[in-house]
């Protein structure tokens, strides 16, 4: 595939909307697959410190 412009590349020949759609709702999938364990990891940790906490000072 070649272009001529920059123009022409991102309206990949009319079909540019499904394309870049689809790109970004791909990415968005790939990012919510990596940040949604982390957050999940963080959470726990904080209240199983929370819990120690609460155990220790009994």
């Amino acid at each position: 595939m070649s272009f001529s412009s920059f123009a022409e590349f991102v309206a990949m020949g009319n079909h540019g909307l499904y394309v870049w759609s689809a790109y970004g709702i791909g990415l968005a999938v790939l990012v919510i697959n990596v940040a949604g364990p982390l957050l999940a990891r963080r959470r726990y940790l904080r209240e199983e410190a929370r819990r120690l906490r609460r155990e220790e000072s009994k």
